[in-house]
Parts: structure tokens; C-alpha cells; sequence
């Protein structure tokens, strides 16, 4: 299954940045919502633990499923991430590195196509890794943009991209907004420089596929890309995209998500 291959090398491109440039900044906030790289290690690491059990069907996931769904009803979602990862700094990070690797090895070896239980509606297995890499890559964004290392992307960028494309209906859905008929026109440049089509609808998106996965993991606003958006569909869909479940999410501002200064 290329999703586990994915995941574990953008979860070792993360790990990469961390070890050359955290140094005791462990507790440095990010711009995205002034969580530090802890924060990001502890959810990435809650996470990739939930996804584990649920995708091997460990009972103990039964349990964890209840908490999760009343932590999420009383937004207490990051209390009961820091509760259950106790670790912080060097200890953390060497938690994390090991946890993903291990489940990557062992999810690679599954069938792709088989049910794995979750919060939500159930889901193919190859869904729940592809979320587990988009989640690394999304948050590993606000990581390097705070180190101001820039990212080399690679075409396993599409596994975001389809997911994207996958959760158009539900960006609208969750914004209580009609789902349009049909999927705007994309024509999407990999870093391979692969063209990636989706869609046949009268409006179109034109660009980067980093790019667009940035603005639907809204890691940064579409105003601060070279998208080439058309017709009013695309144009709204671009506005709230959202390829990650839970409640909507506003996107951040114009120019409130960018490579920082190294050192800055």
C-alpha cells in the first residue's frame, strides 16, 4: 500500500526539520493558532495512536472512540491529547519517530481496500493512512514555515490532492451551504510536473497541486497562491475548503500563513 510509504516519508521529511532546527525551541509558537512544535508532535502522535488501534481493531479503540467523541463535543479535544501524551521535547520527538515508523511498516503490509471503524463513518484503510500522511503534511506546514524552510514536495502530494477533490461536497456540506452539481474543472501541476485532471464542471482551478492542497488543508489562503480560479463555484469552494473532518474551520487571512525569516 504506497499511502504507508507516504506517510512515513513525510513524517520523516517533518522529523528531518525538527532535528536540524528546533534546538530548545520546543515551545516556540507557529501561526497556526500559536501551537508549538510539542503540540504538533503530541497531535500527530494522539492521532497516528487512534488510527493504530482502530485499523488493527484493538478493543482498547472502543474506549478511546467515546473520549474522543466527548472531548469533541466539549472542545476539550487538546486536553485529552495532552493527557494521554505525557512526553514533551527530545522525549517526545523520539516517541513519535518511533510510533510512525512502527505503524507505517505495519500498515503497509495491509489490504488497502479493508473497513477500518472510526469517529465518524467507517472507511477504507487506504482513507485512513492517506488522512494520517495529509495530517502530517498540513501540520507539519505551520513546522517549517516556523523555521523558514522551505519544503521539497514530491508527486506522493496527490494523495492530498485526491482527498481534496474527494471532500469538495463536504467543504459545503459542514459550511450548511447546497453542494454545487458538478466538481469545477482542475488542472494541476505536480513537482514532477505530471498534469493531474479532475472534474468536468463549467467553473475550473489552474495551478500548482501543492498549492491546492495548501488551500484545503488551509495552510494558507487562496489569495496567497497563483491558483487561477474561475466562475463562483470554484470561487466559494476555494474560500472554504476544508479535506479534514470535525466542525468548519475559517481559513486563515490573507497573509497570516507564510515562510518565516529563518531565526525570525
Amino acid at each position: 500500500m504506497e499511502q504507508a510509504q507516504a506517510f512515513l516519508e513525510e513524517s520523516d521529511a517533518l522529523a528531518a526539520v525538527i532535528a536540524e532546527h528546533v534546538g530548545d525551541g520546543w515551545d516556540r509558537p507557529t501561526q497556526f493558532k500559536s501551537w508549538t512544535v510539542n503540540d504538533v508532535l503530541v497531535h500527530l502522535s494522539f492521532w497516528s495512536e487512534a488510527a493504530d488501534l482502530a485499523i488493527r481493531g484493538d478493543p482498547a479503540f472502543d474506549a478511546l472512540k467515546h473520549s474522543m467523541k466527548d472531548a469533541i463535543r466539549t472542545h476539550r479535544l487538546r486536553v485529552l491529547e495532552n493527557a494521554r501524551i505525557g512526553e514533551r521535547g527530545p522525549a517526545l520527538f523520539d516517541l513519535w519517530q518511533a510510533s510512525y515508523r512502527r505503524y507505517a511498516e505495519s500498515w503497509a503490509g495491509m489490504d488497502p481496500k479493508r473497513r477500518v471503524a472510526w469517529i465518524g463513518p467507517e472507511m477504507s484503510l487506504r482513507s485512513a493512512v492517506t488522512a494520517r500522511q495529509m495530517e502530517t503534511w498540513a501540520h507539519g506546514h505551520e513546522v517549517f514555515d516556523l523555521f523558514g524552510q522551505p519544503r521539497r514536495e514530491s508527486d506522493r502530494i496527490g494523495n492530498i490532492v485526491f482527498m481534496g477533490v474527494n471532500t469538495f461536497g463536504w467543504s459545503f456540506q459542514v459550511n450548511d451551504l447546497p453542494v454545487p452539481a458538478d466538481l469545477p474543472r482542475l488542472r494541476l501541476t505536480a513537482p514532477s510536473g505530471k498534469i493531474w485532471e479532475f472534474g468536468s464542471g463549467p467553473d475550473s482551478i489552474a495551478g500548482s497541486a501543492v498549492e491546492f492542497a495548501e488551500v484545503v488543508t488551509q495552510t494558507r489562503n487562496i489569495a496567497d497562491t497563483a491558483l487561477r480560479v474561475s466562475g463562483p463555484d470554484a470561487t466559494r469552494w476555494m474560500s472554504i475548503a476544508q479535506c479534514f473532518a470535525g466542525p468548519a474551520e475559517p481559513p486563515p487571512g490573507p497573509g497570516q500563513r507564510f515562510l518565516q525569516t529563518p531565526g525570525g
